[in-house]
């Protein structure tokens, strides 16, 4: 059976690497209570981490290396088709010489971070099926003094976005909330 060559962005492999492996990651964040447990929290989404490892061999093989090289520096993410597993969107993560390049041999190993369609550049208010008029149209135009009920999921920072007040105004308009990296869900946040 013949398998279609790896493709990133406009790069595509002469040859497949050699192995990979795939990896399933859910995102989780983990806070020290003082003089207590751990509490764990779910952020919510999970994502795959493609690893693998290959060779370029032949005279081009380090100008081989050094394209890849110049598209691992390009920003954002990129389609990655991969011989076997689905085509994702994908953020090129790690990417690392093995050993010292010699021109004809160059081992390397790399990292894509599977995005699966998470964030696109923006912030869309979610409803949460009270049946109440609100949902995006009220996100977009908060009212002064309204309080949002903390989703799982959410963070200050993000509610900040979405409601368009700083960081620092949110965190000061909530003097009950003693850490702010951590935020539970069914919490009042007061929006000023």
């Amino acid at each position: 059976m013949r398998l279609t060559p790896m493709r990133f962005k406009e790069f595509t492999w002469p040859h497949n690497p050699e192995v990979y492996t795939v990896e399933h990651r859910r995102r989780i964040a983990v806070h020290q209570v003082p003089f207590g447990p751990c509490v764990m929290q779910e952020l919510g989404g999970s994502y795959r981490v493609l690893k693998g490892e290959g060779v370029f061999v032949g005279e081009d093989a380090y100008a081989r290396f050094k394209e890849l090289a110049g598209v691992f520096q390009e920003e954002g993410p990129g389609l990655l088709v991969h011989p076997v597993w689905p085509a994702e969107r994908a953020y090129f993560a790690v990417l690392e010489a093995e050993e010292e390049p010699r021109p004809d041999f160059v081992r390397y190993r790399f990292e894509f971070w599977e995005d699966r369609g998470g964030y696109d550049g923006g912030l869309k208010a979610v409803e949460t099926g009270s049946g109440g008029s609100g949902g995006a149209a009220a996100a977009k135009a908060p009212e002064s003094g309204r309080v949002h009920t903390v989703r799982k999921g959410d963070t200050l920072w993000a509610l900040a976005r979405e409601y368009g007040v700083e960081l620092t105004a949110l965190i000061r308009a909530n003097p009950q909330i003693k850490n702010p990296n951590l935020i539970y869900p069914g919490e009042a946040v007061k929006v000023p």
